[in-house]
């Protein structure tokens, strides 16, 4: 490491964090990261060791991997968990038990795929979506190789969404993370890409948020006022990293003041790199304008401690290179935070690699931090 981290960063990323109805001990957040480790929805046994280890390394909050909501077409390709059901529900109940006991706080990330599931996987190949239409469907630009959402279709979306909430709330969970980013369902609604609809959800960007709004308004009746609701929210589309749902400021809170309006409590926003400006003319990154359109506390996310960029599918290809470590961010993300223009980092998947990161950065220990490889995507450990 060139550069030793500094005080101001222990300092910044290692105070409390005190929101409406979330106190941390400090800023650090773990990314939802997919780990296909389970069985008919459940959970695998080791989720309770992957997390708990982080907790004792410094982590404040877990945000779980997407976990299925309680809808039949919620699933992706049958490898990861569900949040709903007696089975998955019982299991997520033990990683939860072992969280608490190393001191730690953990929320299911609530996830319905949308047109991006796997039908091939399904004995029914059927997907749903706003329009029927998939990003693949996009590149190839060819018709829908879905279906449509109707009203009944959003209000049994709508019911699954509460419904695994109020499981969470029921079961002792710290709070739930609404997934509406990265070309999924409700992020299929809020980007005109793949949202082609004429009626009161499609068209300009109040319509295009008014599902996800939905979403967020039964999620918030069903745990009442005081149960924290993050979203997760991002411009890119995995498979599609140049898209925007908002070209200018003003359009992103068209879209996100529904979403505030509805009872999130905080926006968690998604990036390449956490650090990097998202429109023109401003320094603010996706986190920063989130929070100044809305007046909610936010968490920027994307790169964080990486030297580089990198797909899953990259990192896949026999001969691929993967990132080593780099901290040279986290002094610029420090003076973002402390400028008050966001409150929370996520890290992803250089927390897969060393559990310890949080303790390590704290310490100054920069020198013993372990970089990515494919053992660390690819095991729960």
């Amino acid at each position: 490491m060139e550069v030793p981290i500094s005080a101001d960063v222990r300092r910044v990323l290692f105070a409390p964090f005190e929101g409406r109805n979330l106190r941390l001990p400090n800023r650090i957040v773990m990314s939802p990261m997919g780990r296909a480790h389970a069985v008919d929805g459940r959970p695998d046994d080791g989720y309770g060791t992957y997390f708990s280890r982080r907790a004792e390394g410094g982590v404040a909050l877990m945000i779980t991997g997407a976990a299925a909501i309680a809808h039949p077409l919620a699933d992706y390709d049958g490898t990861g968990p569900h949040f709903a059901g007696g089975h998955a529900l019982d299991g997520w109940q033990a990683v939860l038990a072992e969280v608490h006991a190393a001191g730690g706080k953990l929320m299911p990330q609530l996830w319905h795929t949308g047109m991006e599931r796997r039908t091939e996987h399904f004995p029914s190949p059927e997907a749903i979506g706003p329009s029927g239409l998939s990003i693949a469907d996009l590149d190839a630009t060819r018709g829908p190789s879905g279906r449509a959402m109707t009203a009944a279709d959003m209000e049994a979306v709508i019911a699954g969404f509460a419904a695994s909430a109020s499981e969470a709330q029921r079961r002792g969970f710290d709070g739930v993370e609404v997934h509406a980013g990265h070309g999924f369902l409700l992020d299929q609604f809020l980007w005109a890409g793949t949202n082609r609809r004429q009626d009161e959800f499609g068209g300009s960007p109040e319509n295009r948020a008014r599902f996800p709004a939905a979403v967020i308004s039964a999620v918030r009746t069903a745990v009442g006022p005081d149960f924290p609701i993050l979203v997760r929210m991002s411009q890119f589309k995995i498979g599609a990293y140049e898209a925007d749902i908002a070209k200018t400021p003003a359009e992103l809170e068209r879209l996100l003041t529904p979403l505030a309006d509805a009872g999130a409590d905080i926006f968690h926003c998604s990036q390449r790199e956490a650090w990097q400006p998202t429109f023109a003319d401003s320094p603010l990154n996706l986190a920063g304008w989130a929070k100044k359109l809305t007046g909610r506390p936010s968490i920027a996310v994307g790169s964080v401690g990486l030297a580089g960029l990198f797909t899953e599918e990259e990192a896949a290809t026999p001969g691929e290179a993967l990132p080593g470590v780099s901290l040279e961010m986290l002094d610029q993300i420090a003076e973002m935070i402390g400028r008050g223009e966001f409150d929370l980092l996520a890290v992803g998947r250089s927390l897969l690699a060393d559990p310890d990161w949080p303790r390590k950065v704290r310490e100054g220990r920069d020198e013993e931090l372990r970089a990515v490889d494919l053992a660390a995507l690819t095991t729960l450990t």
